[in-house]
């Protein structure tokens, strides 16, 4: 399954080999509700279904009920500014049903520092828009004349 190249074994020398596979799968939250024990990853189109179901039980040890798998075509962008078109690789959406009585939660990751950051950036955005309102409310009568210009 790999294609990495390891130390040579040699004898009285015993080595610490670990074989990493060169796929990845990316957790990825679902687009709609789906019941508890569904989760979808996104995964290289080299992968089969076969593949999948072995990379979690082997490395993760996830027992997994099936694997629905399709290969979705990436985006058709065209840039910006010189019109060059981009296109975005291809990737593989698995599908993963857990056994029955395991389920899967997508985990919150904020934290409540950042929640309180958050807070802190609204309030800040409300005092600015009240002194931009205020700022217009004094220059009303001063159509087309910037803030900056006043005697």
């Amino acid at each position: 399954m790999s294609t990495r190249w390891y130390p040579i074994y040699q004898r009285g020398n015993p080595q610490l080999r670990v074989f990493l596979p060169n796929f990845w799968m990316k957790l990825v939250r679902p687009e709609h509700k789906q019941p508890e024990n569904i989760v979808r990853f996104i995964t290289p189109t080299q992968m089969s279904d076969h593949d999948i179901k072995q990379y979690l039980e082997k490395i993760y040890k996830v027992e997994v009920a099936s694997v629905k798998s399709k290969i979705k075509e990436g985006l058709i962008k065209r840039q910006r500014f010189r019109g060059y078109i981009i296109k975005e690789p291809d990737y593989r959406e698995a599908m993963i049903t857990l056994p029955p009585g395991q389920t899967f939660k997508f985990p919150d990751i904020s934290t409540e520092k950042e929640k309180r950051d958050d807070d802190e950036i609204k309030k800040f955005q409300d005092a600015a828009s009240q002194s931009f309102d205020k700022f217009k409310e004094m220059n009303k009568d001063r159509p087309g004349v910037p803030g900056w210009f006043s005697v």
